[in-house]
C-alpha cells in the first residue's frame, strides 16, 4: 500500500473556509478518482502557527500504478481548482509513502 500525503499550511483567513472545502468538496473529488481507498484528514499539533494551522491529507493507494494513474490523469485539474479558489493563502508539499509491515 502506498500513501500519498500532502501537508498544507493555511492562512488564518480563509482556514475556516478552507477546512469546509476540504472535507465537503476537494477530499470527496479525490476520492470519485478511484485511485484511492481510504483517507485522512488531520491537523498537526505542536506546529508554528504565527501564519497558519497546518493539516496533513493523506490517500491511501493499493498500488504504485493507482498512485501513478492518479497524477497523470487527475491531480493537474484539482490541483488547479485549489490555486483559482486559494490563491496564495496557502502553501503545501506532497510526499509519498510506502507501508512497512
Amino acid at each position: 500500500m502506498y500513501i500519498y500525503n500532502i501537508t498544507t499550511k493555511v492562512s488564518w483567513s480563509i482556514q475556516e473556509d478552507w477546512v469546509k472545502w476540504m472535507k465537503e468538496t476537494h477530499i470527496p473529488e479525490i476520492m470519485q478518482t478511484g485511485c484511492f481507498t481510504e483517507h485522512r484528514f488531520v491537523q498537526l499539533l505542536e506546529t508554528d502557527e504565527s501564519e497558519g494551522p497546518t493539516y496533513a491529507t493523506q490517500f491511501h493507494a493499493p498500488s504504485l500504478e493507482d498512485y501513478n494513474m492518479y497524477l497523470s490523469q487527475f491531480a493537474p485539474a484539482l490541483r488547479s481548482d485549489a490555486i483559482k479558489k486559494w490563491g496564495d493563502h496557502f502553501i503545501g508539499f506532497r510526499s509519498l509513502m510506502k507501508l512497512v509491515h
